[in-house]
């Protein structure tokens, strides 16, 4: 349900900024609003699942997603739908580390404990796919605001069966974590004011005051956040995780590879149902060679190959593939047919993402101590979310200035929609241009950071396939490095 509610709102992203007037500036908080909450709260809520219980913080956050999805189906406005997509984005960062840590202490056998990541971890892999074909037709049959209200009914049903089903996880007062408010409110208060600052920049520019403050101020508030998490003895985030040179390493790279891949989703969206007036249904079924792309390579390949070779072999490679895809999508025009331009594009960037996510993911745990594992764990999928976050607003606010200003040079033909066809895909194609760049700066990062070499005899296990979800939080404290490692 997380997952997909990603790759949902995507399909149907469309025809809510016509129904609610969302401006192009706008739109892409219909998305932030979701992956910033999401990513921001999921070391916190991995804590509050420490504090209260696993089985308690799983159901509150069920209803409470649910909630939130029926307050955004409801929406009469764009404010009302942002607000309920970081409110769904919230509750999100509740259930994803609760589930892995009710999986971890239901399945104690090894063996058993492979089986339900492995479930789990390809549950949440689908997801990507069924958001796309099911976004397509709740938009294009019923109305776009079923792509949330979807969610109240899954999310209730499932409530009622963990609270009948699970088992009471009480967790006693003398081994309860402290919670790091503090570091909750710095940190994500930090990356809100950054992506508001880039937002912002679409319609102000990037030398106004108020982009040029909120930025500064998202700085200022990391800093004091990295000052405060030195010396804290219950850190949201213990440095000593990402500051060892293969964790910080891979969650660089996957940090900067979603910088690029979220803002694609974006423009690709637009491009295939405005520009190409591919119907949502469509739309989401064009998505899928690139899901297809992804899990052959990261089951078919990364899986069998990271045990047989240094990790920066995979990650590396993967992150070319990838910018090599963008590179491909540089060469869009209105007129570019799917097959032999979005289609090659997709295959390239899946390919390239299934060799980066699963090795880089194994690099989160690696060498962390147990009590440690799900705050390394939460680590690495927080910067998926963060990075995701940043890049549609960055990558969207680059495309609506690019478009501005080509259409600002056309000012006596800017009225025929042929020519507004061309200048949003005009939009798309620079924005592509700088997340190829970026793509291109991760794989040298991957290249120069990250040393890890697998020990020998390690080819005979492989990877956990649960690290592989892009909704996992963090596998809990007592989980071992060892043991995710060996998962499947």
């Amino acid at each position: 349900m997380i997952v997909l509610d990603i790759t949902i709102v995507n399909i149907a992203l469309p025809s809510a900024q016509k129904d609610l007037g969302i401006s192009d500036a706008d739109r892409q908080w219909v998305i932030t609003a979701y992956t910033l909450a999401f990513g921001g709260l999921l070391l916190l809520g991995g804590r509050l699942g420490d504090l209260f219980g696993r089985k308690r913080v799983f159901v509150i956050g069920l209803l409470g997603f649910a909630l939130a999805s029926a307050i955004g189906g409801a929406a009469s406005g764009p404010t009302m739908l942002f607000a309920a997509r970081a409110l769904q984005g919230a509750f999100g960062a509740l259930l994803a580390p609760s589930a892995l840590g009710l999986l971890s202490t239901t399945f104690t056998d090894p063996k058993e404990r492979s089986t339900a990541f492995g479930i789990f971890g390809a549950i949440a892999g689908g997801g990507a796919a069924i958001g796309l074909l099911l976004g397509g037709l709740l938009t294009e049959y019923l109305n776009w605001r079923w792509c949330l209200f979807v969610n109240t009914p899954i999310a209730i049903a499932t409530a009622f069966a963990a609270f009948s089903v699970l088992t009471r996880d009480h967790i006693g007062k003398e081994t309860r974590t402290r919670l790091d408010l503090p570091g909750a409110v710095l940190g994500c208060g930090g990356l809100l004011a950054i992506v508001y600052g880039t937002s912002e920049a679409v319609t102000r520019g990037w030398g106004d005051w108020l982009v040029l403050g909120s930025l500064g101020l998202g700085v200022l508030l990391l800093v004091v956040f990295v000052l405060v998490e030195k010396r804290t003895p219950h850190a949201l985030l213990p440095l000593h995780i990402v500051a060892e040179r293969n964790r910080g390493g891979g969650a660089l790279s996957i940090g900067l590879a979603m910088i690029g891949m979220f803002g694609l989703f974006l423009f690709l969206t637009y491009y295939l149902q405005v520009i190409k007036h591919f119907s949502p249904v469509m739309s989401g079924v064009s998505f899928l060679p690139m899901t297809a792309a992804i899990v052959i390579s990261s089951t078919g390949f990364a899986a069998r190959l990271m045990t047989r070779v240094p990790s920066r072999n995979l990650i590396g490679p993967g992150l070319l593939l990838a910018a090599a895809g963008m590179a491909w999508l540089t060469q869009m025009k209105v007129d570019s047919p799917w097959a032999g331009m979005v289609l090659p594009a997709e295959l390239l960037l899946g390919f390239g993402m299934g060799l980066i996510f699963m090795p880089s993911m194994s690099l989160a745990t690696l060498g962390v101590a147990p009590n440690e594992a799900g705050a390394a764990s939460a680590t690495i999928n927080s910067a998926q979310q963060v990075g995701g976050s940043f890049g549609t607003a960055l990558l969207n606010t680059i495309a609506a200035s690019a478009t501005a200003s080509w259409l600002a040079a056309r000012i006596t033909t800017a009225g025929d929609p042929a020519v507004q066809a061309q200048g949003a895909v005009h939009g798309y194609v620079i924005a592509t241009w700088v997340a190829m760049g970026i793509l291109l700066l991760a794989a040298l990062i991957a290249f120069l950071m990250i040393d890890h070499r697998p020990a020998p005899g390690e080819a005979t296990g492989a990877t956990s396939t649960a690290a592989e979800a892009p909704a996992g939080a963090g596998a809990p404290a007592q989980a071992t490095a060892h043991q995710q490692q060996r998962s499947t």
